[in-house]
């Protein structure tokens, strides 16, 4: 039985462990990936610190997985091996849900995660179902490709299924691993957009990559910057920080959105008359379509900025984010891309 390397948490709490582990065996409509490239997300933490239902351990993490199909299961379609393929966050659909059966798989009642349900990228190889694999561009190499499989689609999703059209005034909160992408996804769209972050450090880099408005909330009252430009129809959160994202309401125009892409655990404090007054709403958003980010990526040339470690240096990696201090998304290059 030949083995490999992984990345392992052996309990909620427990220190990135590498081990030496049997490689998975695909089963039927599965295939084994010798996988390239894996993000490092703030999703991970789910395994790190635990508290996710039905999560078992031990558990390899990783949802932004770019890598070739190194075995077939049976029923593995018009997959071949050598194909380079990603997988995200979504590991499976039950296939048998009310939405599965309208083929609203998104949507599934009992969805998997990858490296939460299932072990993820964190390793030399993985198994992945076919459902939920996705064909890599040419055009893209592995470790740009794997941010774009869980925050690049996340934050695309969210642009596309706001209300904004050409030409409207946007905020992005945050120039993060989520906000520089959507700083430039949004420009892309022909949005004119805002960005808000504190102090002046990435103000170079934000109009850098096309932001036409920078506020800095270490000088200026954001919601009330935005009020004074007309106000934003919408306002994406990308930055993990609930009292900042609940100061911006104030900042919508009329109809106008605060949509939540991050994950934050603390309360938020809004009121009734904030929202009841401009018709207001707030919302959080989490997925989106990797096919479609990945094509939009390369018909604009938008790409992440990554910061590239080993797998034996994931403890590292994994702390760098979720201390902000990696530029931009750290990225694992596990094997040769």
């Amino acid at each position: 039985m030949p083995f490999m390397k992984a990345i392992q948490v052996k309990a909620p709490g427990a220190d990135f462990e590498l081990v030496q582990t049997e490689v998975p065996e695909p089963k039927e409509r599965e295939v084994l990936i010798k996988v390239q490239a894996c993000g490092v997300c703030h999703g991970d933490a789910i395994v790190k610190y635990g508290g996710f239902p039905g999560l078992t351990y031990p558990r390899t993490p990783g949802h932004e997985v770019v890598g070739t199909i190194s075995k077939l299961g049976s029923e593995s379609h018009y997959w071949t091996v050598g194909q380079r393929v990603g997988v995200g966050w979504r590991a499976g659909h039950c296939l048998k849900c009310r939405a599965c059966l309208k083929g609203e798989y998104w949507a599934c009642e009992s969805p998997l995660a990858t490296g939460i349900s299932t072990d993820g990228g964190y390793a030399e190889y993985m198994v992945a179902r076919i459902e939920v694999l996705t064909a890599i561009p040419d055009q893209l190499n592995s470790v740009e490709a794997a941010p774009l499989l869980c925050a690049g689609a996340t934050i695309l999703g969210a642009l596309k299924s706001s209300n904004v059209k050409g030409g409207d005034l946007i905020a992005i909160q945050g120039v993060g691993g989520l906000g520089h992408l959507g700083l430039q996804f949004a420009v892309k769209l022909g949005l004119k957009v805002a960005v808000i972050s504190r102090g002046k450090e990435k103000e170079e880099l934000a109009r850098k990559l096309g932001a036409h408005i920078y506020i800095d909330t270490n000088s200026a009252n954001a919601a009330e910057e935005l009020m004074k430009l007309g106000g934003a129809k919408a306002i994406f959160c990308t930055a993990p920080n609930s009292k900042a994202i609940s100061d911006l309401v104030n900042g919508l125009s009329r109809n106008g959105q605060l949509i939540i892409v991050t994950f934050a655990n603390e309360p938020m404090q809004i009121s009734p008359a904030q929202l009841m007054r401009a018709v207001r709403s707030v919302s959080g958003w989490v997925g989106g379509n990797t096919t479609d980010t990945l094509n939009f990526s390369v018909l604009t040339h938008v790409v992440p900025m990554v910061e590239v470690f080993p797998l034996e240096q994931a403890s590292l990696a994994f702390d760098r984010m979720m201390t902000a201090k990696v530029h931009f998304r750290a990225v694992l290059k596990v094997s040769e891309v």
